[in-house]
């Protein structure tokens, strides 16, 4: 963390504050409603500690994608912030138009008030330097009423976004409560990494893109002693261990495009086979129950669902006996009654292993929740999904690179 300032490094008393989060939670297409989260929480404390150290805070964030189901504006958001927060957030359905500025300028230190979608501006999600950010209708309208910039949006600082990269070079910025929590949590878990020998993560999820550069560059670097596949990426190494998986499982691949990442994990498997461990079974859905198979019945014809008990308890004994333990997305279905077992089986060992250990991702938590399993036994809970990978990954994170850079220019204007 000596790279960029922290909220310790500013005097936010009196001070207008402009905070970023990330509060874009799953939101139910039939109830209109969106769920109570981890990350609504988390950041509520931060936002917490800015009104009870006297700052005004400006709170923006977004949900969702243009044109996707959860595009929606932040009311919602408001009421739970106010929930955790314990102090209403006040929502105004507007961003950087007058009625937005003339709230903002009427703030009274301990104030809260969210702004709405960032997305709705068409700027937002432009891939740009934060040079060019820094020029956007947001920064230019929003800087100048402001004090601080506050990024605590961990979950979203792989993204060159204007609210997350535009304010550095017009503001002071500082790393939120979440940003510094989880960068030094995974500092210290990716030292341990490169320190101990004894190292194991388990990859899985429905996306494999994002697993597979974990294992390319963590094995790569020479700091994992065995990488556990599961879900979408295990059933790739699967072919690539030249199995024919059936036709239904094949298909869904072939619909998806993950078979285009078939040469990389054949690549991965000729150079690091022996680290990585595939599953040994499967399980699909027969007359509407779960039923195990080992890869060695394979093809069959149903949709593979789930690994099997076998593989799950094999990976479970590797965990038991490591001294570092990471895990990113599910090991199956999980939300499919009977074919959450892979995934419950493998989260209870982290839970109950002696080893410092590292779980995140967005439909990890959500099982992690449904699951019922306590969060507290885990050694880290991350709330980034494709911001952890891209951390893991190695790869520059811009956001945290705006912060650095902001650093620099304003360390010796704060107070």
């Amino acid at each position: 963390m000596k790279n960029f300032l922290r909220i310790d490094d500013v005097n936010v008393k009196d001070k207008t504050i402009l905070l970023r989060v990330d509060i874009n939670v799953p939101y139910n297409i039939e109830t209109k409603k969106i769920s109570d989260s981890d990350r609504i929480r988390e950041h509520a404390k931060t936002i917490k500690e800015l009104v009870e150290k006297g700052a005004k805070v400006i709170i923006f964030a977004h949900q969702g994608r243009k044109g996707d189901s959860d595009f929606i504006h932040l009311n919602q958001h408001a009421e739970l912030l106010s929930k955790h927060v314990g102090k209403k957030a006040e929502f105004i359905e507007d961003i950087i138009g007058e009625k937005a500025i003339e709230k903002i300028k009427s703030l009274k230190p301990g104030d809260l008030l969210l702004l709405d979608n960032v997305r709705f501006l068409d700027e937002e999600t432009q891939e740009k330097t934060p040079e060019e950010h820094s020029k956007s209708k947001l920064v230019q309208t929003l800087a100048p009423l402001a004090d601080v910039f506050v990024n605590d949006a961990f979950s979203a600082a792989h993204r060159s976004h204007a609210s997350l990269v535009g304010f550095a070079l017009a503001l002071p910025s500082v790393a939120g409560r979440v940003m510094e929590e989880e960068i030094n949590a995974l500092e210290s878990i990716i030292k341990r990494f490169e320190e101990l020998k004894n190292n194991v993560f388990v990859l899985g999820g429905a996306k494999p893109k994002d697993p597979l550069n974990i294992i390319d560059h963590m094995l790569n670097r020479g700091i994992l002693g065995t990488v556990m596949v599961s879900g979408i990426v295990g059933e790739l190494f699967i072919i690539a261990k030249d199995y024919k998986l059936g036709k239904p499982t094949l298909d869904f691949l072939e619909k998806k495009e993950y078979t285009k990442f078939l040469p990389q994990a054949k690549t991965l498997l000729e150079n690091y086979g022996e680290k990585i461990k595939i599953p040994v079974d499967v399980a699909i859905e027969e007359n509407g129950n779960r039923k195990e198979i080992s890869i060695e019945e394979l093809p069959v014809n149903s949709q593979i669902l789930d690994i099997g008990t076998k593989t799950a308890k094999k990976y479970a004994r590797i965990i038991k006996k490591s001294e570092t333990i990471g895990m990113k997305g599910s090991a199956g279905m999980y939300e499919k009654k009977g074919f959450e077992l892979g995934t419950k089986i493998i989260l209870e060992a982290i839970a109950s292993s002696k080893g410092v250990s590292l779980v995140g991702g967005g439909h990890l938590l959500s099982a992690i929740d449904a699951l019922k399993i306590n969060k507290s036994k885990f050694s880290h809970v991350s709330l980034g999904g494709g911001a952890l990978v891209t951390y893991l990954s190695g790869k520059p994170m811009p956001a945290i690179e705006a912060l650095k850079k902001s650093k620099e220019m304003w360390k010796s204007k704060v107070s």
